[in-house]
């Protein structure tokens, strides 16, 4: 399964965070909700389970 990544530097945001998450599309769309409640202060809808999901892109492969 192709790896994907969010960065918060391409969301909008107040506190300028920093943060890039990698990994499978499902568990880095969790971590990535759970990230965005409790630091962004996000409530966990649908709609921004849908923002989050449209902001994710191909992850580079890890070097071997």
């Amino acid at each position: 399964m192709t790896r994907k990544m969010v960065d918060c530097r391409t969301m909008p945001s107040e506190i300028g965070c920093t943060l890039t998450i990698a990994g499978e599309e499902e568990e880095l769309l969790d971590a990535a909700v759970a990230h965005a409640v409790d630091k962004h202060g996000h409530e966990n809808t649908a709609e921004l389970r849908e923002q989050i999901r449209s902001g994710l892109v191909d992850a580079e492969p890890a070097l071997a």
